[in-house]
């Protein structure tokens, strides 16, 4: 698979590596494309890479000699056997003096798992050997927790060393995209959520294929991803595990959660924490609060998309992938694949796309916060429930966009358009909170638009349409 994006992230390191000398923490998620990263980085550097993996530190110190012999071409070294890691450096260090240098070590986790006193080694070659030596150390590695803790936390031995720290994301959907085919884009992306990883196994247009195949299948790579993730990152996955077996049954608040699990909403909090944290659960806070650290409104949802479609798909029915009876599963998945699940992870692409336009100059806009709304509205003099798929909130220009997602197979007709204003129109809170801002409206859709919306778009400058990714009647 060829190296996609990670533009912005590319300019810091090369930012960094035009400093005398820098320390840079590269971390996230497994399978995230960290590794990708930093080799499209040091191509045509003088780089010493160095892969560090589970084993006895000595062992560890061999190794790592090796690398060392590989950077210097000193073949003597191999001869020698360390015993201390700042030995190793001092070579690192006396070769080339002269000369710029990038020490990578991927996977520090396993190093400081051998040795814990590890990160305090590091801090001390890197204030009394590297750090006026014209050298960019960067430390990569896949436990969020662990690179959180030994790398960025106050009570780190090596806080405040950092000259720059990126946590890298999945790709997002405008760059993760494969080709023409924009259903199929889409729903492979609703499953991989942009994990370069996942996304290399998605090679044509045959997902079911893909899905049978490298994760039902009980040996295929992706079938227990989500346990192995879990696994290493907490102490007691199976508390995590129903947790998010809850959510993913459509179980948002934190109440019902504790209520279905028989705990106390207190004692669920650390793990919902640890988990938003870790970047497999989100809270979703109404855009309208004003206060959002306060706010006791939050909804609790998968937010990793490998994730969610794993404990809905496949969890439930664990003992019949286990004798390989994936019928059932694929009978879930012809039934509501799109509709359920696909339809979901959209709205999160139209949010994307929106700030795609809104980059691109394509929207006049400049966006404060941006999520989706969930309350009431008044009809035949009744308050009924009422959800807006996007609603993106400028202050500083007093404006408000309400978007509408429909992952239909027909073109849209003017009815989606009169609706979404109606839900604006007819409620109060909107109309309270954002009361002398002006309404944007648009809607989003993958099989295009009817003739009526089309032309009421024309006349209405405030009516925006977009099918597919492109937005068809302001260009």
């Amino acid at each position: 698979m060829k190296f996609l994006g990670r533009k912005n992230e590319l300019e810091v390191l090369e930012r960094e590596y035009q400093r005398d000398s820098s320390f840079v923490v590269i971390y996230g998620r497994r399978r995230v494309g960290k590794t990708t990263l930093i080799k499209e980085f040091i191509k045509g550097k003088n780089t010493l890479y160095h892969l560090a993996t589970q084993e006895l530190e000595q062992a560890a110190l061999n190794r790592f000699a090796k690398s060392v012999v590989e950077f210097t071409h000193k073949p003597h070294l191999e001869n020698i056997v360390f015993s201390d890691w700042r030995d190793l450096f001092h070579e690192i260090v006396d070769y080339k003096i002269n000369e710029k240098k990038v020490i990578v070590i991927d996977e520090l986790p396993y190093l400081v798992k051998i040795n814990e006193a590890f990160p305090s080694i590091l801090q001390y070659i890197w204030d009394e050997m590297l750090k006026d030596k014209n050298i960019m150390l960067i430390l990569c590695g896949s436990y969020i927790s662990m690179m959180e803790k030994y790398t960025l936390y106050h009570d780190s031995p090596l806080y405040g060393r950092r000259t720059a720290q990126i946590r890298l994301a999945p790709l997002s959907f405008n760059v993760a995209r494969k080709g023409d085919d924009f259903e199929t884009d889409v729903e492979q992306f609703a499953i991989t959520g942009g994990v370069p990883k996942y996304l290399e196994f998605f090679t044509g247009n045959d997902t079911n294929k893909v899905i049978d195949e490298v994760i039902l299948s009980k040996n295929g790579f992706l079938h227990e991803e989500p346990a192995f993730l879990l696994k290493e990152e907490v102490k007691e996955p199976i508390t995590y595990f129903s947790i998010l077996e809850t959510i993913a049954k459509n179980k948002h608040k934190s109440g019902e959660i504790a209520s279905i699990l028989a705990v106390e909403q207190t004692s669920l909090s650390p793990y919902l924490s640890t988990l938003i944290d870790l970047g497999f659960v989100e809270k979703r806070i109404p855009i309208t609060e004003l206060n959002e650290e306060k706010s006791k409104k939050g909804l609790y949802y998968i937010a990793d998309n490998f994730m969610r479609f794993w404990f809905q798909y496949l969890y439930p029915y664990k003992g019949e992938l286990e004798i390989d009876n994936k019928q059932i599963v694929k009978e879930q998945l012809k039934k509501n694949f799109i509709e359920n699940f696909v339809a979901f992870a959209y709205e999160d692409i139209c949010k994307q796309i929106f700030l795609d336009f809104w980059k691109s100059g394509k929207i006049d806009f400049s966006p404060s916060k941006i999520g989706s709304y969930t309350g009431k509205r008044k009809k035949d003099g009744n308050q009924i429930d009422m959800q807006i798929d996007v609603v993106v909130v400028d202050n500083t220009n007093k404006r408000v966009f309400f978007g509408e997602c429909k992952y239909y197979t027909k073109p849209l007709n003017s009815d989606i358009y009169f609706d979404l204003k109606n839900n604006v129109k007819n409620c109060a809170e909107l109309l309270k909170i954002y009361k002398d801002y002006t309404f944007m409206y648009g809607i989003f859709s993958k099989s295009g638009f009817n003739e009526r919306l089309l032309e009421l778009a024309k006349e209405n400058g405030n009516l925006y349409l977009i099918d597919k990714d492109k937005l068809i009647n302001k260009e």
